[in-house]
């Protein structure tokens, strides 16, 4: 009787079924999650609005228009952020803006925060330069400061062109991004305040932070990045607000946008897609905005980020997924 034992190098010859299934049904979950979004805006907007789209009746040539800038501020965050590693572990563009993509689709259905969950799993499991989770927490983390600071000069703007009825909440958003300046500008001493002082734990990830969190070359780059983002996300509000009929003004846009930002920007906000979508259309009516126009561009606004961010992440998957098979074909006849 002859026993046949497997080689060591033979492959195995069955496949993990639960845990293909169990990948595909988290991306299949999280795509069905985003459409449930979608058609829970379009559903409110038919309760609050006498149109059956938030659309309707809008000029398309201009919604084509915030569209692309909307899908190029994804593409300037992204870029950004590949900036704010350390140049070992510098994963490629194309898996930041992939994270990138991923996370705002999903922010729009999770609450709290939770989308930096899917931007470290996204970036994890990306081919490429292996980045270990302390290093993407921290290049988070200092995304958060220099965004900040990228954005202090239209929070700026808009907190001197807007009315009395606003300028409280943009006041909050101007102080923090000045306190991030802060935190860039005197860097390693940051360990020496009082307050992270006092807790070793802070301490240490100050120390850490302060590393990174400095004003260089790496940092001024990422940040005219992220300036980009902001210009192109507020270029995308302009032309979405006039393919609603409303007409142009830069300040609306500016304090639409830092408001609807400071979800993004401040690190504990709730987040949500019920959270920006209110936001938005509450301070369009402080603004003097018709209250159906406003709502509409509300879920407009939601539908349109929704939907370019996820062609972000999946262009930014596919060209990562494209670039890691071909490194893996031109290292395979090298190595044999």
């Amino acid at each position: 009787m002859v026993v046949y034992s497997r080689p060591a190098d033979e492959p195995k010859p069955f496949v993990d079924v639960r845990r293909i299934f169990g990948r595909r049904g988290r991306v299949l979950g999280g795509i069905a999650l985003c459409v449930l979004s979608v058609a829970a805006c379009a559903l409110v907007g038919r309760r609050l609005t006498h149109t059956s789209w938030p659309l309707q009746g809008a000029h398309v040539p201009l919604i084509f228009a915030a569209a692309g800038a909307y899908l190029a501020s994804f593409g300037f965050r992204g870029v950004g952020w590949h900036h704010l590693f350390p140049m070992r572990q510098r994963p490629s563009r194309a898996r930041c803006v992939a994270a990138c993509g991923a996370a705002a689709a999903s922010g729009t259905v999770l609450p709290f925060r939770l989308d930096y969950v899917v931007k470290i799993s996204t970036l994890r499991r990306l081919g490429g330069v292996r980045v270990g989770f302390g290093t993407i927490a921290l290049s988070i983390m200092l995304l958060g400061l220099v965004d900040a600071v990228a954005m202090l000069p239209l929070a700026v703007s808009a907190l001197v062109t807007s009315n009395a009825l606003v300028r409280a909440p943009l006041i909050v958003v101007v102080v923090f991004c000045a306190l991030c300046l802060g935190v860039l500008a005197i860097g390693k001493r940051t360990t020496r305040l009082p307050l992270i002082g006092r807790s070793l734990r802070l301490k240490a990830l100050a120390r850490r932070l302060a590393e990174d969190a400095r004003i260089s070359r790496s940092t001024l780059t990422a940040c005219a990045f992220l300036c980009g983002c902001w210009t192109s996300r507020a270029l995308g509000s302009t032309l979405l607000l006039s393919a609603l009929g409303v007409s142009f003004s830069p300040t609306l846009a500016l304090v639409v946008l830092c408001m609807s930002a400071a979800a993004s920007i401040l690190p504990f906000t709730a987040g949500g897609a019920v959270a920006a979508i209110g936001a938005s259309a509450g301070v369009l009516v402080l603004l003097g905005v018709p209250h159906e126009t406003a709502v509409n561009f509300s879920l407009a606004s939601s539908l349109l980020l929704t939907t370019t961010a996820l062609t972000a992440g999946a262009v930014g998957a596919t060209a990562s997924l494209m670039v890691t098979f071909g490194a893996r074909r031109i290292a395979a006849p090298s190595a044999a």
